[in-house]
């Protein structure tokens, strides 16, 4: 019997963490509000980016400032990490996606990203194809790590949560997957530390993408 396996996409699929650091600096330096520092910035990386910019502008900015704060990251984003994405993906995803989806698994991908944005991205690297939906912050109501973005894919794909396993490299994929009675997948390449992903209890722990595979194939 086949299961969906819904994957995160930043950190996990693909390399953009440090990417992703330059681009909300260069965003904030456009905006003329004061630079963040990088570990500011990696603390909200696999947030909603109006949560992020919220956090890293401040609330006392004018609204106006951080409602300007996304579209501009999303025009910095296609201009400076899209045309690189190809390059950026982990060791071990193509071949791994093209395995498991030869075996018969349903995959999807659960993101923080606007689905606009994790469309382009995953088109970009040549891996969209592989996915049977996209699922972004912008599509529910309250995105991870609450269980909305898991329960509509699995409800979509016609399978129970529970049949379902999320793959994510922060505390915010393993929590939606608690939340949404599904297994988990930890990843420690991407951008919590082992530590941190150890403290929310993912079913499993691994530290590169074929062990990814590897797992979830012998979980069947």
């Amino acid at each position: 019997m086949t299961r969906p396996i819904l994957f995160d996409l930043d950190g996990t699929l693909i390399d953009t963490p440090n990417a992703i650091v330059e681009n909300f600096t260069a965003t904030l330096a456009e905006l003329g509000v004061p630079a963040a520092s990088p570990e500011e910035i990696r603390s909200t990386i696999g947030l909603p980016l109006e949560k992020a910019f919220t956090q890293l502008i401040g609330v006392s900015a004018p609204a106006a400032t951080v409602d300007a704060a996304v579209p501009c990251y999303q025009r910095l984003y296609r201009e400076l990490i899209v045309p690189k994405a190809q390059s950026l993906l982990y060791p071990g995803v193509v071949d791994g996606l093209a395995r498991l989806s030869d075996a018969g698994l349903l995959l999807a991908i659960a993101t923080s990203k606007h689905t606009a944005s994790a469309e382009v991205l995953l088109t970009a690297a040549g891996i969209r194809d592989r996915f049977a939906m996209v699922v972004g912050a912008d599509a529910v109501t309250e995105p991870k790590p609450a269980p909305e973005t898991g329960l509509l894919i699995a409800a979509e794909l016609g399978h129970p949560a529970d049949r379902a396993i999320m793959v994510g490299d922060t505390t915010h994929d393993i929590s939606m997957a608690h939340n949404a009675g599904m297994r988990s997948v930890a990843v420690t390449y991407g951008i919590h530390s082992p530590d941190q992903l150890a403290a929310v209890r993912p079913t499993w722990t691994v530290s590169d993408f074929p062990a990814v595979v590897e797992l979830i194939l012998r979980a069947g």
